[in-house]
């Protein structure tokens, strides 16, 4: 692409974006070869619009207004233009100006700037996406602050700079408004980003799942193939919109197919299509998107497979059809995918290769995995749980798992969200969404791959370097639920799903089998559940027995959540009968209609039918719900207490049921209770209950034991602390030393500091580090002993015995010049000569407990604090704490608290606890370092002695590098892979 000569192409400003409708757009600076996209652009604005822009009738652009406007130094006059088709909708550009407002070079840091929207696509959001990318390109250029003049009457663009959320001043001058933006970010600024954000990718999801029409593209000839089964997936599901069938070998004459038009292009519809399903072979895949897209087809399902899964051709094939999909504006899903669904009552979306569309529910499932979705939605359907929608990303080349946490974070149609991943594109983004998702609904997460080294197929990602063990700690700080299998993904998502979420961890058990009991109350124990002592109903407990023993648990103050456990009822002749399962289930879900809103979970052996029954929604039970952000009620918090009215004292026939060896045959009353039960709740009632059911105690404690730690987090979420200030830190003297540093550096890779930088950096933030002296003989150590003043230690710090006592490599309390010059001695004697071990001499600290801090910049999470005890056993065991930058007062008091050493610090077998507020402000600090300057890539504090009052760093190092590219700040865009 030729460009003007004073700067190279600036190619990384070159970026998709997904607008406000959805749909998508591309941005890019624009360069000498634009002259005829321009003129074309410009004869389609309106005469208003061109008035607006020039404060002046304009109907054309001369030959001068052209080359001005395409040609650019890309450092003080850029223009960008946002483009669809390859054509122009919008222009923005910026010249760099002066005190006086003339032209002018750096250092001058204020420009001008000007906007141009074509009014067909004006309201789509464009010009607020263009002030974010050209705000972002100033900044690189360094330009501080934006001037503007508008019309009065241009409200449109008075708005877009008014709530784009940076600091500004407005006036009025010569008929015009005065506007200036300081392009800082701010927290405004940031918040309106990823608000717009998160309402463009929410829309764009749910013009996927909600299309007004279907074309199946390669939809066959004859029965069979992917095509054609897509096609009859979509009408068995009743879908409601039109739908038609493409294929470009169909007959002229061909009118139908399967009762629906049949077509040999989209172009032939003559209609608007929303959702292309593409079903052909992969080299016909690009003159299909054209089609599509020449056409305005919103979104493509593309279920074709050969793309990056199989090979660099095929990756290359795949980047070439985002490439050209994006450039209509249109979003995909695959490729290599499974398909979406939708079950929404207006919708009946089955766009997928699954034969029957599950039932409407409140799940939102999403895999990366066409096979582990089949999985999932079998193993949903046999447990009776419905969704509310399904996606098999396949490849995920464009819609992601993000896209949808976007879109179910405000689905009034999901209360859970289930998410099978594989790699995860832009993990902080990840985090910051499942963070915000999971403070109004639970996302539930089972991530294949973990142990691979490397991406799925097709996946482009960041390699972590950081334990899988570490990125399960950093999503529990975000409120995921990590689970390990997708059958606890099941598990957890039918409890949080059917139950409200605990208030604690007591949890009562009851039953008709001790032993089945006891299993309970160990697993219970495993999982860190407090359970009460089990209730032996016996094996002659009644249906009754089970209702009124389960009522009773659920009005008890001292229980938070009940399991109860079933075994069948056996006849005088060695069987049981198979109505038993639906008369329990009745009596169980009669108890929940009538007590307080805690979560039941069942687990049975082998009762015939029980599953099922407590598996169909009664819309008797109103699950409390947890408030959103308008605060309206939604499905899965934690209910008030004593809401239900206590049920009657069991009857005295129930009671003398007891005595019996099974329960009678069910009344009238009863198999009436048990269909009225397990009747399909009614469209009206969305938050109808399910008691979730399991063939094991295990299973069933651990989804209680996920709901309790999520509740848990959820309260906390509520109030999740804050980031200290501390007055003395000297964070502008922190970035002149970094700079001066990096400056220095000649290793892009950065470097390890020296002890003089690294202890005056990390005194600028209030972390002081005890001095050490090089003793490269025993009199320099005596000399400086002397200056430290005794005791001492003296300390090898060669690489291979640094920090290990076990070793020899530390002497400790040397009192006086005939113990130092002993230990020196003996040092030598034993490990090697001085220049080897290059010993250090070092005050004595304070005894106390050694820990140590560590904050890292992980490629794939980002900046990562941790802590754990130093020494052998806590590396052997992997006991360390880890939370993501920036640091709460909250998370460093959890952080020293969750390894499983955390007593040593708390007065263990009668030891003087330590002074955690001290190591507490510690970690805090270190937080803040990390945050405040990414170029402090890597902290080791190592030991950090915490004595009963105070602390000492014993030993520090950094390493800086110039800072990492960061992907959840700067201007929206679409991963490019």
């Amino acid at each position: 692409m030729q460009t003007s000569s004073d700067h190279a192409y600036p190619d990384h400003w070159e970026a998709d974006v997904v607008l406000r409708d959805g749909g998508t757009a591309r941005i890019r600076p624009i360069t000498t070869e634009d002259a005829d996209r321009l003129v074309s652009f410009y004869e389609q604005v309106s005469d208003e619009s061109k008035y607006y822009r020039f404060f002046a009738p304009y109907p054309r652009l001369s030959d001068k207004d052209v080359h001005r406007f395409t040609h650019h130094d890309y450092v003080d006059r850029v223009g960008l233009a946002v483009t669809v088709g390859g054509e122009f909708i919008a222009t923005v550009r910026y010249d760099r100006i002066n005190a006086e407002g003339r032209p002018a070079s750096a250092p001058a840091d204020e420009a001008e700037v000007a906007f141009l929207v074509q009014d067909a696509h004006q309201g789509r959001g464009v010009a607020s996406a263009l002030l974010e990318h050209i705000a972002a390109v100033a900044r690189e250029r360094g330009i501080r602050r934006f001037a503007a003049e508008v019309l009065p009457a241009n409200n449109k663009m008075i708005k877009v700079f008014r709530d784009a959320g940076y600091t500004q001043k407005r006036s009025f001058e010569d008929g015009s408004v005065h506007l200036t933006l300081d392009l800082e970010p701010t927290e405004e600024s940031l918040a309106v980003q990823r608000g717009r954000e998160q309402r463009a990718e929410a829309r764009s999801v749910q013009r996927l799942l909600a299309p007004g029409s279907v074309a199946v593209i390669g939809t066959g000839r004859v029965p069979g193939g992917v095509g054609r089964t897509a096609l009859r997936n979509l009408l068995s599901a009743g879908y409601t919109g039109r739908t038609y069938a493409v294929n470009r070998a169909f007959p002229e004459d061909q009118a139908e197919v399967d009762g629906v038009p049949a077509h040999r292009s989209v172009g032939e519809i003559g209609e608007t299509v929303d959702l292309a399903v593409v079903a052909v072979p992969a080299e016909r895949v690009p003159e299909v998107v054209a089609d599509c897209g020449e056409h305005g087809v919103r979104g493509l399902v593309v279920l074709t497979a050969g793309y990056a899964e199989s090979g660099a051709a095929g990756r290359e094939r795949q980047r070439e059809l985002v490439r050209q999909a994006r450039s209509y504006g249109m979003r995909i899903i695959g490729p290599n995918s499974f398909g979406i669904i939708s079950t929404a009552d207006t919708v009946r979306l089955n766009a997928s290769l699954a034969p029957e569309s599950p039932a409407p529910g409140r799940i939102g499932l999403f895999t990366q995995s066409g096979a582990i979705g089949i999985a999932l939605l079998a193993g949903l359907h046999r447990r009776g749980a419905g969704l509310s929608s399904f996606i098999s990303s396949g490849n995920r080349a464009d819609v992601s798992g993000n896209d949808f946490l976007q879109y179910w974070y405000e689905d009034p149609d999901t209360d859970v969200v289930l998410l099978y991943l594989e790699s995860i594109g832009n993990p902080r983004k990840f985090t910051r969404l499942a963070r915000r998702t999971a403070a109004v609904k639970p996302v539930v997460v089972v991530k294949g791959a973990r142990h691979s080294g490397s991406a799925p197929p097709g996946h482009a990602v960041p390699v972590t370097r950081i334990p899988d063990t570490t990125v399960g700690a950093l999503f529990r700080q975000a409120g995921v639920i990590r689970v390990d299998t997708v059958t606890e993904l099941v598990d957890v998502g039918l409890l949080l799903a059917g139950q409200p979420l605990p208030a604690g961890p007591r949890v009562a058990i009851l039953g008709n089998s001790e032993s089945l009991g006891l299993l309970t109350y160990d697993a219970c124990l495993a999982d860190g559940l407090r359970p009460l002592r089990p209730r032996d109903l016996t094996t002659a407990a009644t249906p009754a027995d089970f209702r009124a023993a389960l009522a009773e648990a659920l009005v008890d103050d001292a229980c938070d959540a009940v399991v109860v456990t079933a075994i069948p009822w056996v006849g005088e002749n060695g069987v049981t009968e198979s109505g038993d399962g639906e008369v329990l289930a009745a009596a169980l879900r009669d108890a929940v209609t009538t007590a307080p809103a805690k979560p039941v979970a069942v687990v049975h052996v082998e009762i015939g039918g029980l599953a099922e029954a407590l598996a169909a929604a009664t819309s008797t039970r109103t699950v409390q719900a947890h408030a959103t952000d308008d605060g309206n009620p939604g499905p899965g918090h934690e209910a008030p207490q004593a809401v239900r009215t206590r049920p009657p004292a069991p009857s005295s026939s129930a009671v003398s049921a007891a005595v019996r060896t099974r329960p009678p045959a069910p009344s009238s009353s009863a198999v009436s209770a048990a269909v009225r039960y397990a009747a399909p709740a009614p469209a009206t009632a969305p938050h109808a209950s399910r008691i979730p059911a399991y063939p094991a105690a295990e299973r069933a404690v651990r989804a209680l034991s996920e709901a309790v730690k999520y509740a848990q987090w959820r309260r906390q979420d509520a109030e999740p602390g804050r980031v200290p200030q501390y007055e003395d830190i000297d964070e502008a003297g922190a970035a002149a030393q970094i700079d001066a540093l990096l400056g220095g550096l000649t290793d892009p890779r950065g470097s390890t500091l020296g002890p003089a930088a690294a202890h005056e950096l990390l005194g600028r933030y209030g972390i002081p580090v005890r001095p050490t002296l090089p003793a490269p003989g025993p009199d320099a150590a005596v000399a400086a002993a002397g200056r430290l003043g005794y005791p001492v230690a003296l300390k090898t710090t060669a690489p291979h015995l640094r920090h290990r006592a076990d070793l020899g490599g530390v002497r400790l309390d040397l009192a006086n010049e005939a113990q130092l010059r002993q230990a020196y001695r003996e040092l030598t004697d034993a490990l090697g000569k001085p220049e080897e071990l290059q010993p250090v001499v070092q005050a004595m600290a304070p005894r106390g407990v050694d820990t140590v801090v560590r904050a890292a910049i992980d490629p794939a999470v980002g900046a990562v604090l941790s802590f754990g005890l130093a020494g052998a056993a806590s590396e052997l065991l992997g006991d360390t704490a880890h939370r993501l930058v920036p640091a709460t007062d909250r998370d460093a008091a959890e952080l020293i608290r969750t390894i499983r050493t955390a007593p040593l610090l708390f007065g263990w077998r009668g030891s003087a606890p330590v002074d955690t507020p001290a190591l507490e402000e510690l970690l805090l600090r270190v937080s803040r370092l990390v945050d405040d300057h990414p170029e402090v890539v890597g902290i080791s504090l190592e030991p950090v002695v915490v004595a009963q009052h105070g602390l000492s760093v014993l030993g520090a190092s950094v390493r800086l590098a110039p800072s990492p590219a960061r992907t959840d700040l700067g201007p929206r865009r679409l991963p490019s892979y």
